[in-house]
């Protein structure tokens, strides 16, 4: 009875201590638990056939009819490869820009040029992807394209990118990378800025080249950094980024081979046919293996080098 007391009484005094700092955490705490924890009650929908009239709890169990129905077009197993092919190489490309980003301007001595350089490549974060994909579609399109202005000012055929598939694995990526860069070479910078400079003196002692040092010193010192955020990344491989590949591809259904994600899969199907049970058993399915993924890829970390994993 005493022990507890005194837990309570130290729980009581951390909280007063920290007041300030759980002051300022609360408005997100609240965030997350209206919008990510009070939702997942809604999963029992993907056991359900939902209709309007008996609502959430009064609609009839149906098991995993809702399953079976998703999985027998086999077009899900289509978008959840796009969906997993997509984020993989998000991951490897956007990464690798941002880490090269971080170095180069880590390296660049006028701190003015490097303000100027460090918004530029921020600005295209704060753009939405409405605006991206009226862009897009600016430099793109068949007709007024400003692509296909400049190739017929070269005598050159013009392109119907809407109508070649193939070309907006590219298109995606390169938009991927291109909004995304100036965020994550902030973060990236920020890690290189925080190594100790006496390290970098005692390198240019020795003579090291610039080459060297960051071989040696700067990338090795920022994996911690690097693998989790990499992690946190890869909690979201299984997601596709909806406004990315909605506003940008236009929802052109000539592109849903290439294009389709689980995501914009699930709203178009919610649209067509109003299945909410349907559309629920694809999130489950959906969080289900993003999660699974998370866990493993943790563990593997954990095993060969536990200090950089999550938990």
């Amino acid at each position: 009875m005493e022990k507890n007391q005194n837990n309570k009484r130290g729980f009581l005094e951390k909280v007063k201590k920290n007041k300030v700092l759980l002051l300022m955490i609360l408005p997100a705490t609240i965030y997350f638990f209206i919008f990510m924890y009070l939702p997942m009650g809604g999963i029992i929908l993907a056991f359900k056939d939902f209709n309007y009239r008996d609502g959430i709890l009064g609609s009839p169990w149906n098991n995993f009819e809702n399953f079976k129905f998703l999985f027998a077009g086999g077009k899900i197993l289509r978008v959840s490869f796009n969906t997993i092919a997509y984020n993989g190489v998000f991951l490897i490309v956007n990464h690798s820009l941002q880490i090269i980003s971080a170095i180069l301007l880590a390296e660049i001595g006028s701190k003015y040029f490097k303000r100027i350089i460090q918004s530029f490549l921020f600005l295209p974060y704060f753009i939405s992807w409405v605006i991206v994909g009226f862009m897009v579609h600016n430099i793109l399109s068949y007709e007024f394209g400003a692509l296909n202005s400049f190739m017929n000012a070269l005598g050159l055929e013009s392109i119907d990118a809407y109508m070649n598939i193939g070309m907006w694995k590219y298109i995606l990526v390169g938009t991927s990378a291109w909004k995304w860069l100036g965020y994550g070479t902030v973060l990236y910078l920020a890690a290189i800025i925080g190594i100790d400079k006496e390290i970098y003196e005692a390198a240019d002692i020795d003579g090291a080249s610039k080459f060297t040092k960051i071989k040696t010193i700067t990338l090795p010192l920022i994996v911690p950094q690097i693998i989790v955020l990499v992690l946190l990344n890869i909690g979201y491989i299984f997601r596709g980024d909806f406004s990315m590949f909605y506003q940008v591809t236009g929802n052109n259904p000539l592109l849903y081979e290439a294009t389709d994600v689980i995501d914009t899969f699930v709203v178009r199907s919610l649209l067509k046919i109003q299945d909410i049970g349907m559309a629920t058993a694809a999130g489950l399915f959906q969080s289900i293996i993003g999660f699974v993924i998370l866990i493993l890829c943790n563990s593997l970390v954990k095993k060969y080098q536990k200090d950089y994993s999550l938990f």
